[in-house]
């Protein structure tokens, strides 16, 4: 009996892991998924010309006192990457966001309508492998959820255990293939983009990092949940062998 208790106290808290790392696997899907910041860098941009009161490095100023004066012969003293200055970006799945030089604020566009059109289809089954990810990720949480509260047959919970670890693992699979197919549809985005968006620099950002933590935490969730069904078995397993075990040695020696 104290070994039974043990057992049972050891699946819950298995199955308390498992459902941790889904829920935080969960959390960090939808968090990437809504967010801009799947890659960040820098974009090289003329500067505009100095207007009213505006000084500093963004703007290229002029070496007449009266800039206003049609008649003054205007110079301009920046020269090769003088003339430019870095304007900060972030993109994600939905939209792209850029920094507007002298104001506050940024500018955003949609990031499918900066993908190259032959290259459409594959951010739309990124984007569709991603709600699939996310979906099958709600669902095995919810199962993990329900064999947490169930106190029904042991049977029972091995069946949920193992529907709920098939979902988790193939969330998995969908959630690395969506991450890898945007990380290509960017990546020929840069190349092949608007001339007006292509980024000088470039890394991925908070987001990107996110997502595949995301992915970690739904592949440990599966481990997690596979290991728990494996061991209930074996110890089925085991009980049934040590039950027949003693009901053959109570058949040789019956007790007078």
């Amino acid at each position: 009996r104290m070994s039974d208790s043990v057992s049972t106290a050891d699946r819950r808290q298995r199955a308390s892991a498992a459902f941790c790392l889904s829920f935080l696997s969960l959390v960090f899907s939808i968090t990437a998924f809504s967010s801009s910041y799947w890659c960040e860098g820098t974009r090289k941009v003329a500067k505009p010309f100095c207007t009213g009161q505006s000084k500093g490095d963004h703007c290229i100023r002029f070496n007449s006192p009266d800039a206003n004066n049609s008649n003054a012969v205007q110079y301009i003293w920046e020269t090769g990457d003088d003339k430019f200055v870095d304007r900060k970006f972030h993109a994600g799945i939905w939209y792209s966001c850029e920094e507007i030089i002298n104001e506050e604020g940024e500018k955003c566009r949609s990031f499918i309508s900066l993908t190259p059109s032959a290259d459409r289809g594959v951010l739309w089954l990124s984007i569709v492998a991603e709600l699939l990810y996310i979906i099958l990720l709600l669902t095995g949480a919810i199962l993990m959820s329900i064999e947490m509260c169930y106190y029904g047959t042991v049977i029972d919970g091995l069946k949920i255990n193992a529907f709920s670890a098939v979902v988790t693992v193939l969330a998995g699979l969908l959630g690395m293939v969506a991450h890898m197919m945007y990380t290509t549809v960017f990546q020929i985005t840069v190349n092949l983009g608007p001339e007006d968006w292509r980024p000088h620099a470039w890394d991925y950002g908070w987001s990107y990092c996110l997502a595949w933590a995301s992915f970690a935490c739904c592949m440990a969730a599966a481990v997690t949940t596979i290991n728990k069904y494996t061991k209930t078995i074996l110890e089925f397993k085991h009980k049934r062998k040590t039950l027949g075990r003693s009901l053959k040695i109570k058949y040789k020696f019956p007790d007078h």
